[in-house]
């Protein structure tokens, strides 16, 4: 594969420009990629034209770039994140109609909650998130259920590490956060109040593969305050369960889930 003067792949720089794009700047010129991407701009605007040849990017009539649908089609034919979601929407909607708040999917990418789907309230808790959209693990209730059920040594490097404090709520000392894990692997359930927003509340469960391994978290946003998370407990655990057996859950891994 061709490299860089710096020993840099191009599927390297590749990545670089295609992660210059979010919600926030679903566009960018040639030049906003190359300064963003650090790289020199004839290598920017060659890439660039490569990759709307190849359809990955594409060109707005402004003669901006965004995105392409190349991209969506390629995730959407067989990525875990498209099988997931499938499985998991139905139940979603269900469960948005009864407890009437954000409700949300996600996975664990390092150390961060990676959120595939959300159905929102109107009226609902101030929610930051968005579809695609990424929040650090230890800051919100969905990250929580996920990190709780990582792989130890996935758990220890985020222990170690330096972690950012949001709110005065936010769980950023390693104790804390260690107790706090070990609690919702026990309880099943994790409780965000004012994590990483001041007067909402997460409130998240775990997602179970085949196997039982913890693949999602399903969480929905609440006002801190609202006084109905047993409620709101009791239909997310049911809902999880629900996707868990579209997943493939073994009837029998349920029947012990359901009776913890």
């Amino acid at each position: 594969m061709a490299r860089s003067n710096s020993g840099e792949s191009v599927l390297t720089r590749v990545d670089r420009v295609l992660s210059c794009f979010d919600a926030d700047n679903p566009t960018r010129t040639a030049s906003d990629i190359a300064r963003h991407a650090r790289l020199p701009i004839a290598t920017a605007h060659r890439l660039v034209n490569e990759l709307v040849t190849l359809g990955y990017l594409e060109r707005t009539p402004g003669r901006r770039i965004r995105l392409g649908v190349r991209l969506w089609e390629l995730a959407s034919r067989g990525s875990r994140a498209a099988g997931l979601r499938e499985a998991a929407m139905p139940v979603m909607e269900d469960l948005h109609a009864v407890v009437g708040h954000h409700t949300q999917l996600s996975v664990r990418d390092g150390f961060e909650a990676l959120f595939l789907e959300r159905l929102s309230t109107r009226g609902g808790s101030r929610n930051i998130i968005r579809v695609a959209g990424r929040l650090p693990a230890h800051a919100c209730s969905s990250g929580i259920v996920l990190i709780a059920h990582a792989p130890a040594e996935v758990q220890e490097e985020l222990l170690a590490s330096r972690l950012k404090r949001y709110t005065d709520r936010t769980p950023a000392d390693p104790t804390t956060l260690r107790s706090l894990l070990a609690d919702v692997r026990s309880r099943g359930v994790a409780v965000a109040d004012g994590f990483i927003t001041p007067g909402a509340t997460g409130v998240a469960v775990p997602i179970r593969g085949p196997q039982e391994d913890v693949v999602a978290a399903l969480n929905v946003v609440v006002p801190s305050g609202d006084g109905n998370a047993p409620a709101q407990i009791s239909a997310l655990l049911a809902a999880a369960r629900s996707i868990s057996r579209a997943l493939g859950l073994h009837p029998r891994l349920d029947a012990d889930l359901t009776s913890m």
